[in-house]
């Protein structure tokens, strides 16, 4: 039990903030471009619980903690927003869109700088500080990295569409029911059934892990301590 309640302690603060300024970017950003609609619903706010999903930002990440699955997933309360209610829909959707990874980037750069901040802390949080701050710079850019895949109803498959010429944008969109589904298909259910028959296929691992990854090392580089 303790070391569940350390894991516990050193993840929960870090998923909250990632998940919770990342929808109330799409919120602000969609606001300042002419769609009121999550204002008007009180979601842009980085109060957390105008944001969680009790199932999706507290129960399935803390189940992947406690058996340590070697990945961490979940999701918040979707912002609402009419893109009709946009000034440009179709290109303002790419801001609205881009604004959850692009925060999530920059709190895993500011995560970073903190770091250079811990040494000062009293001994016996040193250690702790540190590790929800690492943690943070990771589980923002998992995020970033996951909603950025071009599929809807993730960001990237957002962002494609308010960039690809009208017929392939449509028949793309045309995805967002089902899109999720095919995520999850192709991210869990497809790599555990190529285990299953003996074969590795790791999707998450190609598509996130690897720019995940990359952008780490990066941002450790530029912004962490030395």
């Amino acid at each position: 039990m303790p070391e569940i309640l350390d894991q516990l302690s050193v993840w929960f603060l870090p998923v909250l903030i990632a998940i919770t300024f990342h929808e109330a970017a799409h919120g602000y950003v969609a606001w300042r471009l002419g769609d009121d609609t999550a204002k008007v619903e009180g979601r842009v706010t980085f109060l957390p619980w105008k944001h969680i999903d009790l199932f999706g930002t507290v129960v399935l990440p803390a189940i992947l903690l406690l058996t340590r699955a070697p990945f961490l997933f979940g999701w918040a309360k979707p912002v609402p927003v009419d893109f009709m209610n946009l000034r440009r829909p179709k290109q303002d959707m790419i801001w609205v869109a881009a604004a959850g990874p692009g925060i999530n980037r920059a709190l895993a750069a500011v995560s970073a700088l903190l770091l250079h901040v811990v040494p000062m802390l009293p001994v016996e949080s040193e250690a702790w500080a540190a590790r929800n701050l690492i943690n943070s710079v990771l589980i923002n850019l998992a995020l970033a990295a996951f909603n950025m895949l071009p599929l809807p109803p993730l960001d990237g498959g957002r962002v494609a569409v308010g960039l690809l010429p009208s017929p392939l944008a449509y028949q793309l969109a045309r995805l967002e029911r089902i899109g999720l589904l095919i995520v999850i298909l192709l991210l869990f259910v497809v790599p555990w059934a190529g285990q299953y028959i003996g074969l590795k296929i790791d999707i998450l691992g190609w598509l996130v892990q690897g720019p995940v990854n990359a952008l780490y090392g990066f941002i450790m580089t530029v912004f962490g301590p030395h």
